[in-house]
């Protein structure tokens, strides 16, 4: 089995080669430091369950602007830590006036993790092509410790999400997600995307959300109800209503008519005055 609930302290592996994130070697031994899903094959790695986005060097993020100091953003990036992003770090030379114009407070940015120091000073920067302010689409928000999964290996559930959608998709490593495109499929990525952050512990994850996304775009009909369907097989259409409305009127002056000839006596006696 290459996957298995496990909490701090579990015992994984005898080969200290083997550990990854979430791990810790004691006495050449490799026990799990987080309460998580234990990947057991190639590297011994455990993906938490919960927990706060921990910043490392290299993690591209969507922050947003929280205030604005003397020469630096201060950014919120979903943790503990605060992310600075200097105006030196900003694509463009501007005064620190000027800073408000170009990022204000409640502005979103896809930024990336410069450095953390030992006392967990966050530093960002923007200086880098794929990096840019968020001014369009949407931005949802899912558990970091997800984010591995809603990748998948080696990317296949976002490229699948993205195909499936016609949307584009970022996945910042603090568990924010910018998506971008029409609004259907935006609604439905994100739909799909929330739906993975859900279910990202129960197996056949990949098939279900394939399943999921064509069926939505597929418009399947919804069942009826069997107390619906029961009451249109006893009600006759509208139409069959109608003719067999039709069929009574016609039917009746016949009855009449019937019933008057059987009748003793009618107009014929009472005028020859045989109605006694």
């Amino acid at each position: 089995m290459d996957k298995k609930l496990v909490i701090p302290g579990d015992f994984l592996s005898d080969d200290a080669k083997q550990a990854d994130e979430g791990t810790y070697v004691e006495n050449g031994k490799v026990f799990s430091s987080v309460f998580g899903i234990a990947s057991l094959k190639d590297h011994i790695r455990v993906v938490p369950l919960s927990g706060k986005y921990i910043p490392r060097a290299g993690d591209m993020v969507i922050g947003v602007i929280k205030e604005i100091a003397f020469s630096n953003w201060i950014v919120d990036i979903r943790s503990p830590y605060e992310g600075l992003l200097h105006i030196s770090e900003f694509p463009r030379r501007i005064e620190s006036s000027d800073m408000p114009k170009y990022l204000n407070i409640g502005d979103s940015i896809m930024t990336l993790v410069r450095d953390v120091d030992a006392n967990m000073k966050v530093e960002l920067t923007l200086n880098d092509q794929r990096l840019r302010p968020v001014k369009e689409g949407r931005v949802i928000e899912v558990t970091p410790s997800k984010v591995p999964r809603l990748i998948g290996r080696g990317g296949s559930m976002i490229a699948m999400l993205k195909n499936e959608t016609g949307c584009n998709i970022f996945i910042g490593q603090n568990g924010r997600v910018w998506i971008t495109g029409k609004d259907k499929g935006m609604d439905l990525a994100a739909r799909a995307i929330l739906k993975i952050e859900r279910e990202t512990h129960i197996s056949g994850l990949t098939d279900r959300i394939t399943k999921f996304l064509k069926e939505e775009k597929g418009g399947k009909p919804k069942e009826k109800e069997p107390e619906k369907e029961e009451q249109e097989k006893k009600e006759p259409e509208p139409a069959e209503q109608e003719e067999k409305m039709e069929d009574e009127k016609e039917s009746l002056p016949a009855e009449e008519e019937k019933t008057a000839e059987n009748k003793p006596g009618g107009i014929l006696d009472e005028l020859l005055g045989n109605d006694k």
